[in-house]
């Protein structure tokens, strides 16, 4: 009976399964393995209801790996990265893929890949030139599927070739169309913003509520917004913005919100509510602040965070384990709890490395082209 269902109807069941079981649904005969490459396998409902996102840990250092937790099974995969041409570095995600930056060139050369099918293609370069600019990525259709969405990729600040010789900051705003599969330059920022954002800015962006922003890495934090439909920049105050170890961006219910923490408390979590007036939502329990930090003695400082709309994610380095703050569903309330970092997979020993993390559902579907 199952060899002979239609391709439609089998596709729908195998929507309900976890990666980890489809993959090995899609080993189990041609039939199936013909499904799971060639129909949609989800829609957005059921990734959201039945697969939460997996943790995807990225070394900083530019390594062709990258590690995964599982969230079902509490455990953690390698995966290779070998298939890129290029040594790269992680900036957000978009749907079920990545969205990397490459190092083999000093200029912004910008791809887009699944890890699980190791498939990947570059985006078109940028009519600007530039190194090192601030990166922030908008998706556009939310409530469609969410393997494939149409997204924007905006690109602020960097150094650029000066008409006299040498370099400068470049002020001129340009941003990448999926649906188009294009750039296009849309205005320029003061020069004070072209500087921050190339200096002190991380490529973590947040879009909320029509304003795309990013946060500087220096002390004291400080928080700059671009108004998309407007063009206009601003600027937003910190809570305890110069005694801040460490400050993140995310969000939160559609609101834009903050995680930070001063040595000897607990980290907090705000919400940026009405005239821009920063308000405590939570605060990470004693004990598993302590366990992330390696003792009541340890510094938050390099402490980094990533979230989406189900789970927010506290970690340091790959072995370190993480404090996860989780929507469930069942109970209608979010709960602190810990995951244990990656020190082996299968009994191998797993280096102690930096990380950045990202959020997304895997996803075994083919990869679709960004054009037209």
């Amino acid at each position: 009976m199952w060899s002979s269902l239609p391709l439609d109807v089998l596709a729908n069941i195998f929507s309900f399964l976890s990666p980890d079981s489809l993959a090995r649904a899609r080993s189990a005969c041609r039939h199936w393995h013909e499904c799971v490459d060639t129909r949609p396998l989800s829609t957005k409902p059921i990734l959201s209801q039945y697969h939460p996102s997996w943790f995807i840990a990225l070394p900083l250092r530019a390594h062709k790996l990258c590690f995964a937790h599982n969230p079902i099974f509490d455990n953690w995969h390698k995966l290779s990265l070998e298939f890129l041409p290029d040594l790269v570095k992680p900036i957000a995600t978009v749907g079920n893929l990545l969205l990397l930056r490459s190092v083999s060139s000093v200029v912004l050369q910008l791809i887009i890949c699944n890890p699980f099918t190791s498939q990947f293609r570059y985006l078109p370069r940028p009519n600007i030139t530039r190194s090192n600019p601030a990166v922030g990525v908008v998706i556009q259709n939310t409530s469609q599927d969410s393997q494939f969405p149409e997204f924007e990729v905006y690109v602020a600040g960097g150094m650029s070739e000066a008409p006299q010789g040498g370099t400068t900051y470049e002020s001129k705003l340009e941003i990448y169309d999926s649906r188009n599969d294009s750039w296009k330059i849309v205005g320029s920022l003061p020069v004070e913003f072209s500087v921050r954002l190339t200096v002190w800015t991380h490529n973590d962006s947040v879009y909320s509520n029509g304003v795309l922003y990013w946060i500087t890495s220096a002390r004291a934090f400080r928080v700059m917004g671009f108004e998309i439909n407007s063009n206009i920049c601003r600027e937003l105050q910190v809570p305890m913005a110069d005694r801040l170890e460490f400050a993140a961006l995310t969000s939160r219910n559609g609101r834009l919100a903050l995680v930070g923490a001063i040595c000897g408390e607990n980290a907090c979590v705000w919400e940026l509510g009405d005239r821009d007036m920063w308000a405590v939502v939570e605060k990470v329990p004693n004990d598993l602040g302590i366990k992330l930090l390696g003792g009541s003695n340890g510094r938050w400082i390099n402490t980094k965070c990533v979230a989406n709309n189900e789970v927010m994610c506290l970690y340091k380095e790959l072995g370190s384990g993480m404090v996860i703050w989780r929507e469930r569903k069942e109970k209608n309330k979010w709960e602190w709890n810990w995951i244990n970092g990656c020190s082996s997979i299968r009994s191998q020993r797993v280096d102690n490395l930096p990380i950045k993390g990202l959020l997304l559902q895997p996803s075994l579907a083919p990869f679709a082209p960004y054009s037209n």
